[in-house]
């Protein structure tokens, strides 16, 4: 296959390629747009030989492969090792008849991508125990944005990025307006497609006003018993739909951090968006950060998001958390790594540098303690 053009190389690319191992399969799961097309189409100009490539959505796909049958699959490969299947989980049976070429193909690499966990992992999980390893992609993240850019560049499209996010396509469009439609149609169009199509799921407005409420609120502890009671709606409703909205990547969850001291909240969560753009184009707020009233909450999600990337690229098993006290002391941000515990607070306004809490210092007065803002951010997400 020839190169893709204009190509950002992807952070993650290495290490796929580290683990397209004869008779495994790689699992690329992310939300819809994050690029996991345009990732494979290049990896497939990097690999020797012409990869099968299929497309789950497409009925012939679903044709070719529904023949479970070891000869039937040894048809389909030909020559070729390598076997990529885009959005696999629309295949009937998808985990089985993989399991079945790799067990039974001498040689044969497989990449399977979906933007659905909850139903790719599931019609994955068990026939590929032990065959399969698991990635997340992501959408664009600094420190691929500076492999390709300068300090000065990074700094002055900060903003930018605050607003509209990193979702590979704004990268080809120059106008606001047009940025603007963009994420307004992936909200529309892509953000709740997987959802409703799980068990029969109609309750498109309820989910997006939940999404609302979320959004108003980021940073912030929230009660799941309270958004249902303010959405007319049951606790249990409120934490299927949380769990399905973590399960197609729109939204994650940050718990408290404790070390059972009576003072310290753990009940509550914090919910925050993987993406800027996303959760803007949710409440219709395109402004730039000098005309909002949320821009704490707005760069704390930014560089929350922007670290899950560089934790997740870089394989560091780092747990996180966030960290308060009944008398509201708190962290925005605690990473607990081979015992050792990292806090960091998330801060726009440079004008005072907060110091760490006292509870925090008595309690866990190894801990180190740094403060993250728009002049030293960049050493908190890239490598």
């Amino acid at each position: 296959m020839k190169p893709v053009k204009n190509y950002i190389e992807r952070a993650i690319e290495p290490i796929l390629m580290e683990y397209l191992i004869p008779n495994k399969a790689i699992l690329l799961i992310g939300a819809r747009r994050v690029g996991k097309t345009e990732l494979i189409n290049h990896i497939a100009t990097k690999v020797k030989g012409n990869p099968v490539m299929l497309y789950g959505e497409s009925d012939e796909t679903r044709d070719l492969l529904k023949e479970k049958t070891t000869a039937n699959y040894k048809r389909l490969m030909g020559e070729e090792s390598l076997l990529i299947i885009d959005e696999a989980q629309e295949v009937p049976d998808i985990g089985i008849k993989i399991k079945l070429m790799l067990d039974t193909i001498e040689g044969i690499k497989v990449i399977a991508t979906g933007s659905s966990a909850f139903d790719l992992t599931n019609k994955m999980g068990e026939p590929l125990v032990g065959r399969k390893t698991t990635f997340h992609l992501h959408p664009f993240a600094q420190m691929e944005f500076s492999a390709n850019e300068n300090y000065l560049e990074t700094k002055s499209k900060l903003k930018e990025r605050l607003i509209f996010g990193s979702y590979p396509e704004l990268e080809q469009i120059k106008s606001i307006h047009k940025k603007v439609d963009y994420l307004k149609e992936v909200v529309s169009s892509y953000l709740l497609k997987d959802i409703l199509a799980f068990e029969g799921i109609k309750n498109r407005e309820v989910i997006l006003s939940l999404l609302r409420k979320i959004a108003f609120r980021v940073g912030s502890e929230i009660s799941v018993e309270g958004l249902g009671n303010e959405l007319g709606i049951s606790k249990n409703t409120v934490d299927k739909y949380l769990e399905l909205l973590s399960k197609v990547f729109i939204i994650h969850k940050v718990t408290g951090f404790s070390r059972n001291l009576d003072n310290e909240i753990t009940k509550m969560n914090k919910w925050y968006f993987y993406d800027n753009g996303i959760r803007n184009a949710l409440i219709s707020n395109f402004n730039m950060p000098d005309l909002r009233d949320d821009i704490g909450a707005l760069w704390e999600n930014y560089l929350i998001s922007e670290r899950l990337k560089l934790l997740s690229y870089t394989r560091s098993y780092a747990s996180h958390y966030f960290w308060r006290t009944h008398r509201k002391q708190e962290i925005d941000w605690v990473e607990e790594k081979d015992g050792q515990l990292f806090a960091h607070e998330i801060k726009w306004n440079t004008n005072k540098t907060p110091k760490p809490p006292s509870a925090w210092v008595k309690a866990y007065p190894k801990a180190s303690f740094n403060v993250i803002t728009p002049d030293n951010y960049l050493d908190f997400i890239i490598i």
